[in-house]
């Protein structure tokens, strides 16, 4: 398997492209503020070939290059329908301005395609098995995609690409428009503590752990396992 992830524009999002291998098609998770170009360098390094992008939410650090990446490879967007509105009107989902020099170099809008994410979901794209898990509390429509273990005995343990719900020490924010922090502890209760420990993170922001490494010392999940409230998260990303 073949995961090319990098940090991307003002709030550095990690956006990730996956295939089976070099070569192949691809899956591209996420393409964010000023991506679109860190897109193309992967795709050209790797020689993949990109059959869909699918959105963990709908925050404009992680849905900002959709439309020119979409646009470019003529391939559909894939979100959960309580975020769409999020990729027409950035701003709202914000609650505030986020400043019109930024506003000015976006494009702002959907791409001609727009497919439903729904809880549960298996997704079969460019020969890869992705399940939705829908996981409230950053925004309404977030959710997670996980990958299962390798089953050729290769060892490859399952990836979980976790969005803004959790992070290396940390979870996302719930402080902006949709947000619920009652709800961001559920969903890591149930969404989370499920996985095995060997289960590699791949989330939004900051470096990839394990989800037995936040078991052990990310404070909100290690609460949430002990069944006690946790409390706000700091602020990061959108």
């Amino acid at each position: 398997m073949l995961i090319a992830g990098f940090p991307a524009g003002a709030w550095g999002t990690n956006c990730y492209l996956v295939a089976p291998a070099a070569g192949e098609e691809c899956v591209i998770i996420d393409p964010g503020h000023q991506a679109a170009q860190g897109v193309e360098d992967a795709l050209e390094k790797h020689r993949l070939r990109p059959v869909a992008v699918i959105l963990t939410h709908g925050h404009i650090d992680h849905v900002a290059s959709v439309v020119p990446v979409c646009g470019a490879h003529n391939v559909p967007a894939w979100i959960h329908p309580e975020d769409r509105y999020m990729m027409s009107d950035p701003e709202k989902a914000l609650g505030r301005s986020i400043g019109m020099p930024l506003m000015g170099e976006l494009t702002v809008g959907e791409p001609d395609d727009v497919k439903t994410l729904t809880d549960g979901a298996k997704l079969e794209l460019a020969g890869l098995e992705l399940s939705v898990a829908h996981a409230p509390g950053h925004t309404k429509g977030s959710v997670t995609f996980r990958m299962p273990e390798a089953r050729d005995g290769s060892d490859i343990p399952s990836v979980f690409f976790s969005g803004d719900l959790l992070f290396a020490g940390s979870i996302g924010r719930t402080d902006l428009p949709g947000g619920s922090h009652a709800e961001i502890l559920d969903s890591l209760a149930r969404v989370c503590l499920p996985l095995d420990d060997s289960t590699v993170v791949l989330s939004g922001h900051g470096p990839q752990t394990t989800i037995g490494q936040e078991r052990a010392t990310n404070p909100y999940l290690r609460q949430v396992a002990a069944g006690q409230g946790a409390p706000e998260a700091p602020r990061r990303g959108m």
